[in-house]
């Protein structure tokens, strides 16, 4: 999903698509839940873009989805694909048609039972192409029929079928090892067809399923609250409430004066809070994270139609000084587009290196041939039209110094810069990707395959894609991760990005609060956390 928020990582769980095959998909036993309390938790976070799970595609609004809303289908700690409001399922000997069984007795908010009917209107929903969903295409794809439903060519999905009010058969176009963690991403999480027809803005007031239910908030507000959901089928919340504060101060200066209780480390106070004689720094927890940051070149328009141009500006980048002096050593340079722990991480990739004379060189055989005669260049990235970021200027300052280019800045308003920047972007533009599922597909495919939503950049390659079909295709996993290894060198080698660095989470959280941390997608575990008096 786009990267909106640094998170932390667990551990992962590599997925068999064998076991996907021929298994069959189990409850999942919960521990038992802690004593409920009437404590609340405090938090900053900006306010979410959208809460319609079809149409939200950024880390930042999921936060919020994925307490509020749910699916069949839920990821564990470890990335794992669990029963959620699917007591199980039942995979058919070919691989391409999963027969879901609902729970019983599973309620909106509102205490109108889910049956199997709401989600072939929600996946439906989801696919029209009036909803104009990012995401739609990208994680219901596989199901037969939704690319037709998606072109306007039919009027429902035909590979979604209602066998009866707990029953549901869904049919994928191939066997494919990630389609059942592919169901964890909101876009296929279940809505009420009366509250989503209520008009654009329904999801201010979301009648979902999840373990939280909205309490008080309308856009604009300087808060959200959420309240538990004691009706909740699955381990209930221990806290009553959580606030997310929107605004209201410096969140590093809230978190130090006790006005809320974590916190995203910002890193201008890295080096005071990693003190040891600072106590902030026995509160910090820090992880790998399943990220991805880059540049991204538009290749359908000069210069970076060259791809000798863009190795020429992949090859002028000193990555190693932009993680030790700009991001203060808080991250890992990135040779390739799987991050480390990721299933099927290459650690021999060596990527595209440093090198200025080899930069000049390559320059120099473009079809350009020197710096003078390249278009002009704009650097399209969010903001709110004040100074670029550090990290950004670093870089253009490396092309400059490097290359002798000059780079034109161009800033969108940031919510609209997650959802418009396919159809906004200028020749370069910045971007970062946070695993959804722990597969190669969530990144290569997602990311570089030809005609993805997510490949904002639009690179096409041919030989890329058939190797990306076969590995999405392929029922021997270390054959799987082997296609992707071809195709991440491929794309790496033609500087279809510029891969800088994966990320590093680091977050404070105060000694009176347990169990809160975050999921190897970002997402913070608020029914486990417990907030003790203090």
């Amino acid at each position: 999903m786009n990267l909106f928020r640094r998170s932390m990582s667990l551990a992962l769980v590599l997925l068999s698509l064998t076991a996907l095959l021929l298994g069959t998909g189990c409850q999942q036993e919960q521990p038992p839940s802690p004593e409920r309390s009437q404590a609340t938790l405090r938090l900053f976070q900006l306010g979410p873009v959208t809460m319609d799970p079809a149409l939200s595609g950024d880390s930042r609004s999921h936060i919020y989805i994925t307490h509020i809303f749910s699916g069949l289908v839920a990821m564990d700690e470890n990335l794992k694909p669990v029963p959620d409001i699917a007591s199980r399922w039942d995979i058919s000997s070919d691989g391409k048609t999963y027969t879901f069984h609902l729970k019983k007795g599973v309620k909106f908010h509102n205490g109108r039972e889910v049956k199997a009917g709401d989600f072939k209107y929600s996946w439906e929903r989801a696919a029209d192409p009036a909803l104009q969903s990012q995401t739609a295409g990208t994680y219901l794809g596989d199901i037969v029929g939704v690319k037709e439903k998606l072109a306007g060519q039919a009027k429902e999905v035909r590979g979604v079928r209602v066998v009866d009010d707990y029953t549901l058969d869904v049919t994928i176009d191939a066997p494919k090892a990630y389609f059942l963690a592919k169901l964890s991403y909101p876009t296929a999480f279940v809505v009420d067809k009366e509250n989503a027809g209520k008009g654009a803005d329904w999801w201010s007031q979301p009648n979902g399923t999840g373990p939280f239910k909205v309490a008080r908030w309308k856009e604009g507000d300087e808060s959200l609250t959420m309240e538990r959901n004691d009706a909740y089928y699955g381990r209930a919340p221990v806290v009553s409430s959580v606030v997310f504060m929107h605004r209201g101060g410096i969140p590093m200066r809230l978190y130090e004066t006790g006005d809320i209780d974590a916190v995203n480390l910002d890193l201008n106070f890295l080096e005071q809070v990693k003190d040891p004689s600072n106590p902030l720094s026995k509160e910090l927890q820090v992880s790998p994270e399943l990220s991805l940051f880059y540049i991204g070149f538009n290749v359908t328009k000069p210069p970076f139609d060259d791809a000798k141009v863009r190795q020429a500006f992949a090859q002028a980048v000193d990555k190693e000084k932009i993680v030790a002096l700009i991001l203060k050593g808080t991250s890992e340079k990135a040779n390739g587009v799987l991050p480390t722990g990721m299933p099927g991480f290459n650690k021999d990739l060596k990527g595209i290196s440093y090198d200025v004379d080899r930069a000049k060189q390559l320059l120099a055989e473009s079809k350009y041939g020197v710096t003078g005669k390249l278009p002009p260049i704009t650097f399209t990235t969010g903001g709110y039209g004040g100074a670029v970021s550090g990290l950004l200027g670093a870089l253009i300052q490396e092309w400059q110094k490097n290359l002798g280019v000059e780079i034109e800045v161009r800033q969108l308003e940031p919510d609209f810069f997650l959802y418009g920047l396919k159809k906004e972007k200028n020749e370069l533009f910045d971007f970062g990707w946070v695993a959804d599922y722990p597969d190669p597909q969530d990144f290569l495919d997602i990311l570089l395959s030809t005609g993805s939503e997510y490949n904002t950049g639009e690179y096409s390659n041919r030989e890329v894609d058939q190797l990306l079909i076969r590995a999405g295709t392929e029922s021997d996993t270390e054959q799987r991760f082997a296609l992707y290894r071809q195709a991440e060198e491929r794309v790496v080698q033609e500087a279809a990005i510029i891969p800088l660095y994966f990320g590093r989470n680091y977050f404070l959280v105060k000694p009176y609060v347990q169990g809160l941390t975050l999921s190897p997608t970002g997402i913070p575990s608020l029914t486990r956390a417990v907030v003790k008096p203090h």
